[in-house]
């Protein structure tokens, strides 16, 4: 059979930070198949399927579709080649509809006018023919992110994409979302479509792929069935080196508590309530994790916290002081830090540079600063301290943060959060699109701040993750917390009854700090 498509000797070098990103890698796909591209964040994976779909340019190499070489030099190129990609960061326009969105470029018009009608039923027809339920006239920037990704895949079919490459696609979605997306990926490989995925996580290739290749530092290590392979081999392959995909932490010695929330009603955007007197405590030496499927109030929670929105009644104590309607800053300067859910528009500025990033919450304050003067080399040391510490690859000083991988954007965030041991944490889905070598390195910083004393609020929808950080679990549904739990004792069947609204007779009732 010949393959959909056959990358051969692929190389791409990046002069301006001296990176080999793709060094000479193969890469076969056949049709019906559903091929999963993993490695560490950097490896060089979404690099790759760039040179694939026109965006970068490859230094040497062959691209044949369909046994035939194909010149694919720009991301329309692709999309004639039938290629199509949903990228991790969605490229939608967030205040059209979803068929304006669809339809973008290929729009269905009347004597010069655009015809919404029949844009609509044609975006009905396509998303019933896929399982892949929308509302046409919703706009993009009032729908969840998981029904944001539906749309960005009915694009590349409603463009007949034969070959499709998913960039981390469940690393925003729901479990129940997931589960969704495998249903469709399967469809799609038995349309005769070759799907390529590229994930950084391993059960998703164990429930999802029928083939596997493993890079690592622009190499290609190996393609195999992944059938094959076990989750802890493909980690081993992906890093170099053994991983513990476990976490390792001794039972926590709460203290006092350090923060404590009682009866918070916060507003979405929109002025509609999205929490609904939600009470709860962290003590110094513990992680209370909160669970629960994304949009259930989790973002609105930790917004207030943190003093990026206000709280409607309800009040808020650090370290037994009031901050209900305190600033951002003065919270900081209290001790609290916060790791947000997305790195890349509120965690850093990708315009600026590395150093300008991990002094953007401290700049004001000594070392940084003295009186009107500010101190450059005490920046650029400390920059290099995180550097240093926290492992950031192909990073310098001053150069730019927009070409770094997702790995290591969360590692100048924590390292810049975690700057002085801070006395609370919110870690927002700490580990969204990170590799399993990146995952292990923010869970053992996550345990090691928590041994040090530091209060965590860790929000997450991966459910293992809650269960193997957390002491105590709390669990959110509708803007209410319909349970608090033992994380030592706590089940995954427990956690499921009240993330779908129900009751266990033993759990702690609507949030109670205790």
């Amino acid at each position: 059979m010949t393959n959909a498509v056959e990358m051969r000797g692929i190389r791409k070098y990046f002069a301006s930070t001296d990176t080999l990103a793709v060094d000479g890698v193969d890469l076969a796909v056949a049709p019906g198949e559903v091929h999963a591209l993993v490695g560490e964040n950097g490896a060089g994976k979404t690099t790759l399927m760039s040179i694939l779909y026109g965006m970068v340019s490859p230094d040497e190499g062959e691209i044949l579709i369909n046994g035939k070489q194909a010149s694919i030099k720009h991301p329309n190129d692709a999309i004639r080649s039938g290629i199509g990609m949903v990228h991790q960061h969605f490229k939608l326009v967030p205040s059209f509809t979803v068929a304006e969105n669809i339809m973008l470029g290929v729009e269905r018009n009347t004597a010069g006018f655009v015809n919404a009608r029949a844009e609509s039923n044609d975006v009905r027809i396509l998303a019933d023919a896929f399982g892949l339920a929308v509302d046409p006239d919703q706009k993009i920037e009032d729908l969840p992110v998981g029904m944001q990704q539906r749309v960005e895949i009915l694009k590349t079919l409603q463009r007949e994409a034969q070959i499709l490459i998913l960039d981390e696609p469940t690393a925003v979605l729901t479990p129940q979302e997931v589960n969704e997306l495998y249903t469709v990926i399967r469809r799609l490989a038995d349309s005769g479509r070759a799907v390529i995925l590229i994930t950084h996580k391993l059960l998703e290739v164990k429930a999802a792929a029928d083939q596997v290749t493993i890079m690592r530092r622009g190499k290609r290590v190996g393609t195999y069935p992944a059938a094959n392979l076990t989750i802890n081999e493909m980690a081993n392959q992906m890093v170099g080196r053994t991983v513990l995909l476990e976490v390792e932490k001794q039972p926590a010695k709460p203290g006092e508590p350090v923060i404590s929330a009682k009866n918070l009603l916060v507003a979405a955007t929109g002025g509609v309530p999205a929490v609904f007197g939600v009470s709860f405590e962290v003590r110094s030496g513990e992680i209370l994790g909160i669970a629960g499927v994304s949009g259930n109030g989790q973002t609105e929670l930790v917004d207030a916290i943190a003093g990026l929105r206000p709280v409607e009644s309800g009040e808020i104590h650090f370290l037994n002081q009031p901050i209900t309607h305190s600033s951002v800053r003065e919270r900081r300067s209290a001790g609290m830090a916060h790791i947000p859910e997305d790195r890349m528009e509120t965690g850093l500025n990708l315009k600026t540079t590395l150093d300008e990033n991990v002094i953007s919450t401290s700049y004001h304050r000594p070392p940084f600063s003295r009186g009107w003067r500010f101190q450059f080399d005490e920046v650029r040391s400390f920059t290099q301290r995180v550097i240093d510490a926290f492992q950031i690859k192909s990073a310098s000083v001053s150069g730019s943060v927009r070409t770094l991988s997702g790995g290591n954007l969360q590692k100048i965030v924590l390292g810049r959060e975690l700057n002085g041991h801070p006395k609370f944490i919110i870690a927002n889905q700490p580990t969204r699109g990170l590799d399993v070598g990146s995952i292990e390195f923010v869970h053992k910083t996550l345990i090691a701040e928590r041994d040090a004393g530091a209060a965590i609020l860790l929000v997450s929808v991966e459910l293992e993750e809650i269960m193997s950080l957390s002491d105590r679990i709390a669990v959110m549904y509708e803007g209410r917390i319909t349970g608090i739990l033992d994380g030592e004792t706590a089940s995954e069947q427990e956690i499921a009854i009240l993330m779908a609204g129900g009751h266990l007779p033993d759990s702690v009732p609507m949030g109670s700090p205790s």
